[in-house]
């Protein structure tokens, strides 16, 4: 069975744009639909799955996914006729008569929501498909649901979604067995937590939809203690294991309510005039997102617990936007609530074009038994020949080709030792936000001004920002607070680790400030080029651990082709640049044209 997935609402923002035309740009940020994808399942088996960024180069783009799709179809070598179905992850239409009631929301359902918009869509995207009865809208917290529990390897499962909205709801916990999704609890949009930590993210002169993860960078620099009660004021817990944020009645108006405006004036009234974009970032606004990360993790919490009192499920399966916060999954993970915990590496709402299609795919076929995911990478993936006719078109850089690996790695740890930045392309791109050794930029992280140079040099971003550690999945309990035996749970990048105190002073530039660590850990057998490569830098440096950051700049998708890689290890003067078997350093200059030499 062939199913193609996808995400995103295409028109989402033209529409906002055609009712709203004086927002800010920020404003018309604050929509549903956004991070498109496209994902291809087969018989069973993840082939393809990738954002629409990645092809469009727009970050963050809720743009109809076509050039994901043309990719994955290309990449599996199926025809458009060869497509049994297509699913979406967004079904309004049960929905329909909620959006009676205005103008507004009948314009917004009939342009946007409508499922026959999306169908309307593919049929002028993909005309080789006959779509009768090919097209399947899957509710957006059941794909979420779906994109974890199905990859998760367990039987029987607590899953929770939490994000800014889905549909009509903020939060849904499902009780998952077999490829059963029994929702049990839900939370509306209306007082969705994923909303406020956006909210916060706008008050703290940040990007809603993109840059909740600064603030979580952010919150380790204040001290939480100064505004958790206030805060905590805007949550009502109740004893049903769920809550209500009473705050978000302050949007009075239809502008309001598509702007936050009344909100953000209550937040003021409250902590203070919100931060300018741009302006510096004060003690007080290192508070304000220290007690807010603290109130996502106790509202977090406060749901697990219920709901593993009531269900007696001991795994958890994590998906939605605030999955990405790898804070907080940390502290529930430390908090030994459940036995097994996995988090959907592509958790946002690219994920759930994966979770469409597992969803549609697993009830018409289900597996003999689950598996667990090893490492997401389902996009595009180049060959070095392909990579040295990247090089060889341009005139600035050169390339030298290694019959070796073992002999190119001990190349790159040398550089890496030395003090060098270098990016590093290697197989198939991985599906969500998270570069985990196919698209990275790597450093050392022993050197104490890494963190700063790469942050203000390379990637062009707020100093403050932290990086991640790899390690091989051999050395990560010596050197932080993992069990033996449960490397594996940290593989995607998702959890945030208390780093062993006598290696903090060790590993300054992976170190956050309150002694953390993003962890990723890296097993030979899921990717042997990037283990030998850690392994390689232990030998000639004693440790098997490197600052790992994804492959672009400030404001630019990860890299997915040869091309891009080149341009922006160039645009961000990077030391060097290995692309699978190429080892590719910046001409001097004045060269002839680059060459590959062996």
């Amino acid at each position: 069975m062939n199913v193609l997935g996808f995400s995103g609402l295409d028109t989402s923002v033209q529409f906002k744009r055609s009712w709203f035309p004086s927002l800010s740009e920020r404003e018309y940020r604050i929509v549903q639909g956004l991070d498109s994808a496209a994902a291809f399942v087969r018989d069973g088996r993840v082939e393809f799955a990738a954002a629409e960024e990645r092809f469009s180069r727009c970050k963050g783009t809720g743009a109809f996914p076509i050039g994901a799709m043309r990719a994955a179809l290309a990449d599996c070598g199926c025809a458009e006729a060869d497509v049994d179905v297509v699913a979406h992850g967004f079904d309004y239409a049960p929905l329909q008569s909620q959006f009676l009631g205005d103008p507004y929301t009948r314009a917004q359902y009939a342009q946007v929501y409508d499922p026959e918009v999306q169908l309307g869509l593919l049929k002028r995207q993909l005309a080789d498909i006959d779509w009768r009865g090919k097209f399947v809208a899957v509710p957006h917290h059941v794909a979420h649901g779906a994109s974890a529990f199905f990859q998760s390897g367990m039987g029987e499962s607590l899953v929770l979604v939490t994000d800014g909205a889905g549909e009509m709801d903020s939060l849904t916990v499902f009780a998952a067995s077999g490829v059963e999704l029994e929702p049990i609890a839900t939370v509306s949009a209306f007082h969705s937590l994923g909303t406020l930590y956006g909210v916060f993210t706008l008050y703290l002169g940040f990007e809603f939809n993109a840059d909740e993860y600064k603030v979580m960078g952010l919150a380790p620099y204040g001290d939480a203690r100064r505004h958790f009660a206030g805060m905590m004021d805007l949550v009502h817990l109740r004893e049903d294991g769920t809550y209500v944020i009473p705050v978000f009645g302050e949007n009075k108006t239809l502008e309001e309510r598509e702007t936050h405006r009344g909100v953000l004036r209550a937040l003021e009234s409250r902590f203070g005039p919100a931060r300018a974009p741009g302006a510096e970032i004060e003690q007080r606004h290192k508070d304000i997102a220290a007690a807010l990360q603290l109130v996502l993790q106790h509202v977090q919490l406060h749901v697990l617990r219920h709901f593993r009192r009531q269900t007696g499920l001991t795994n958890l399966c994590l998906a939605g936007g605030v999955a990405l916060n790898c804070t907080a999954n940390g502290v529930i993970k430390r908090s030994r609530l459940f036995r097994d915990v996995f988090v959907q590496p592509a958790a946002g709402d690219d994920g759930t074009a994966l979770g469409a299609a597992l969803y549609v795919e697993r009830r018409e076929s289900p597996p003999p038994r689950p598996i667990r995911l090893g490492l997401p990478c389902w996009g595009p993936s180049f060959s070095t020949e392909q990579a040295r006719c990247a090089v060889e078109m341009r005139g600035d850089c050169r390339a030298v080709h290694y019959d070796s690996f073992s002999q190119l790695c001990e190349e790159a740890a040398r550089r890496l030792a030395a003090g060098q930045i270098i990016g590093w392309f290697q197989g198939a791109m991985e599906f969500g936000p998270r570069a985990l050794g196919h698209r990275s930029i790597l450093a050392d992280p022993r050197v104490p001004d890494m963190r700063t140079r790469v942050n203000m040099l390379v990637k062009l971003r707020e100093g403050f920002r932290p990086f991640a550690p790899a390690v091989t999945a051999e050395g990560a309990a010596t050197y932080f607070d993992v069990a033996p035996g449960d490397e594996a749970t940290f593989a995607h990048m998702l959890f945030v680790m208390p780093v062993r105190p006598p290696y903090r002073a060790a590993l300054p530039a992976v170190t956050h400030v309150d002694g953390s660590a993003r962890l990723q850990t890296v097993a030979r057998e899921l990717d042997e080029r990037f283990w030998l490569l850690l392994t390689e830098f232990e030998r000639q440096t004693g440790v098997p651990i490197l600052l790992n950051t994804s492959f672009n700049v400030r404001g630019q998708p990860i890299v997915c082709t040869p091309e891009e890689a080149i341009e922006t290890f160039l645009r961000a003067r990077l030391d060097a640049l290995i692309i699978e078997d190429l080892l590719v350093t910046a001409a001097p200059s004045g060269a002839p044209p680059a060459e590959e030499i062996r």
